[in-house]
């Protein structure tokens, strides 16, 4: 049985990647273009991945192959539905995450709603000293206590933003789906939410109904200027977009672990946002915890356990 993981340096060196007890030849590559993986896993029975983009044109070339391991919940880099044409059992790690990424959505809340980058800033330029007095006053700091978040996703991850945002005092929605106003389980219609709240938080898996779900005629609807965090996935918002209203004030500031193109070029319109004292972006660190990304390791290897046991 021959087992090939097409990046495993998206898996931290600190992480113990306990190998399957079953007879087997394992194979690490730190990372693997879509070209590369077709020729990687030519002989593989079992591929590991973690976002390395399987396409049909790829898994079509690839006979050998039973299984596909995502190391992460997401699994929007996997042509799901070849996989179920060519009989590729497909296995993700779900909820191991909902922790470390709930506590880094509101890293990022805090940092903004403080304005702690701004005020980092103002110490390093010498504004505070400059001053004269014991404190300064130079960006406005919003308390959370009263006020309102909007959560779209209400999975693991969301529920546990949901249950910190409450014991900060914060009064929580979930939103329905865009583009519907008939709702269930107390939820808010999207674009209802966009005008209600002062934190918008993406807790969603990225998929084709969904994708572009912000865009420039959403952040136009959101009256409170709210800030937006996307700890999800990149392709989720229109991001030329995001910094368009980040610019003109339509929103109040944004914290983003996620990009459509990872790592972005240059280029990329968050490249351009970075000395914006209301704009936070990081690596897709969200959900990279340690104790999560243990979890995440022995989830795969016991579910390519579980897959030779059942098979």
């Amino acid at each position: 049985m021959k087992i090939v993981f097409l990046d495993r340096a998206t898996i931290a060196d600190s992480v113990t990647l306990r190998k399957p007890e079953f007879s087997h030849d394992w194979k690490d590559f730190a990372k693997s273009t879509p070209e590369q993986a077709k020729e990687r896993l030519m002989d593989a029975d079992i591929a590991v991945v973690n976002k390395v983009k399987l396409t049909r044109d790829t898994l079509r070339a690839l006979p050998k192959l039973k299984m596909i391991a995502v190391t992460a919940t997401g699994t929007d880099n996997v042509d799901l539905e070849a996989c179920r044409e060519f009989g590729i059992e497909v296995r993700n790690v779900a909820g191991y995450a909902k922790d470390t990424v709930a506590e880094h959505t509101f890293a990022l809340i805090l940092t903004l709603r403080r304005a702690i980058p701004g005020y980092i800033a103002d110490v390093a330029r010498g504004d505070w000293q400059a001053s004269g007095q014991f404190c300064i006053h130079t960006h406005p700091i919003k308390e959370l206590r009263g006020s309102r978040m909007a959560l779209v996703g209400g999975g693991a991850i969301g529920q546990a933003v949901a249950g910190i945002a409450r014991a900060f005092g914060m009064e929580v929605a979930f939103t329905g789906r865009k583009g519907t106003t008939e709702v269930a389980d107390g939820r808010m219609p999207f674009d209802e939410a966009l005008g209600w709240c002062d934190i918008l938080s993406l807790h969603c898996p990225l998929e084709q109904s969904n994708a572009a779900l912000l865009g420039l005629a959403e952040f136009q609807k959101m009256a409170r200027a709210p800030i937006v965090i996307n700890t999800a996935r990149g392709g989720l918002i229109v991001e030329e977009d995001l910094a368009t209203a980040l610019r003109e004030g339509l929103i109040a500031g944004a914290g983003v672990d996620a990009a459509s193109v990872e790592p972005p070029a240059a280029d990329h319109p968050f490249m351009s946002l970075l000395d914006m004292p209301n704009f936070i972006l990081t690596p897709h660190v969200a959900w990279a915890g340690e104790a999560a990304m243990q979890t995440v390791a022995d989830s795969v290897i016991a579910s390519i356990g579980d897959f030779i046991r059942s098979e």
